[in-house]
């Protein structure tokens, strides 16, 4: 009886962090939940894409509620397992893994469930380095030397070589974005940076000297899409027009939307199919074809209300743990908006990346709902409670 009696005082104890829920956040997640169904619905009518969507929302919540009950002081306890756990998980892929378009990424479940673990490693990843960089803080120890730089380079690039190696460039650039962020949150010094950014300006021209001197060896390096898609938004007039349609289409369906767009599941690009991945990665040249200008900014006005949110979360965050982890959610979560959105307009070259909460996807919207999940479970616990 006395366990019984500590079980439930706990859970009364869990329940008065509710008090201190961020509901602004939760609104603007079902904000989001309605433009993914409308989107979804309206690039593939009648094929049940948008209903299972709603039920993958419906799995997200719960997981995220089921969250917010358990201290996260936990998940720093198990981040180092839980990396391990993810890169296991990586690697398990070319033995168990399921090729899809040209990517061993997948894990076949039962019920026709594919399982990509390349999502859930991102999510390990922030973890793992806010992990680290608290435990630095903690004793003292900043970035102020070079070499304070080696860990956090081997915890990504253990990863990223996995991961490059499916290939899924999107995933991999989208740690690289997480890594610098959570490295700007730890006062990366501006020193290191510059010399960061000169070795990334030699690893380029080397791949350029690479490309000149020795094509075959180039191309086991940079997949022969990945520089399609590369030199098609460089120079669209270099490639073939099979290379060019997706963008010109995508193109075709933002403008036709003007203002006020053409209407609900009144758009065609989308509908018949001309826009390839309309559903999943390219959703959003749907509702900006479907309701122009002005639905596309209030989807992005959600957007960047959900990152103040988390800004002012981190700001009163009371570890620099939970700092460290919301800032590798804002690194993850802009590269993806930034990444998405411009690829539909050509400002960014087409890499394949999601847009969180809105593009069809059971693995990527429970990945942003366990970042959810994180992020009020943050912010539900950055006041001590005195009763």
């Amino acid at each position: 009886m006395l366990a019984d009696g500590k079980g439930a005082g706990r859970v009364r104890q869990q329940l008065k962090y509710f008090k201190e829920l961020d509901l602004y956040i939760i609104l603007i997640v079902l904000g989001l939940a309605v433009f993914s169904y409308v989107g979804i619905a309206g690039a593939a009518p009648g094929a049940g894409y948008a209903q299972r969507q709603m039920i993958w929302y419906g799995i997200g919540f719960f997981v995220m509620a089921v969250m917010l009950f358990i201290d996260y002081s936990f998940f720093r306890l198990m981040a180092p397992a839980f990396y391990i756990v993810g890169l296991l998980l990586l690697a398990g892929l070319h033995v168990l893994g399921v090729e899809k378009k040209g990517a061993l990424s997948w894990y076949a479940l039962p019920g026709g469930i594919q399982f990509q673990p390349a999502e859930l490693m991102k999510i390990f990843y922030i973890l793992m380095l806010a992990w680290y960089f608290s435990m630095r803080e903690e004793k003292g120890q900043g970035l102020d030397r070079l070499q304070d730089l080696l860990v956090p380079f081997l915890l990504l690039a253990v990863p990223l070589v996995l991961i490059l190696q499916q290939p899924d460039l999107g995933t991999a650039l989208v740690l690289i974005s997480i890594t610098g962020f959570m490295l700007i949150a730890a006062k990366i010094r501006w020193q290191h940076v510059l010399i960061l950014l000169l070795l990334l300006a030699l690893l380029v021209a080397s791949l350029a000297g690479i490309y000149y001197w020795d094509r075959d060896l180039f191309f086991k390096l940079i997949k022969p899409h990945q520089w399609n898609r590369l030199i098609s938004f460089i120079n669209p007039e270099a490639v073939t027009a099979d290379l060019r349609y997706q963008m010109e289409q995508s193109l075709i369906a933002v403008g036709s939307g003007q203002l006020t767009g053409k209407g609900l599941f009144q758009g065609t690009q989308g509908k018949y199919q001309w826009v390839p991945e309309v559903h999943s990665d390219f959703v959003f040249t749907v509702i900006a074809e479907e309701h122009g200008f002005v639905g596309a900014s209030l989807l992005l006005l959600l957007f960047f209300v959900l990152l103040y949110r988390l800004f002012l979360i981190a700001a009163e965050a009371k570890d620099s743990f939970g700092v460290y982890v919301i800032m590798g959610i804002v690194g993850m979560w802009i590269f993806h908006i930034l990444e998405n959105v411009g690829m539909t307009i050509q400002l960014m070259p087409i890499t394949g990346i999601p847009l969180p909460f809105i593009s069809y996807g059971g693995s990527s919207l429970l990945t942003n709902f366990i970042a959810l999940g994180l992020v009020l479970n943050i912010g539900m616990r950055r006041k001590k409670l005195m009763f």
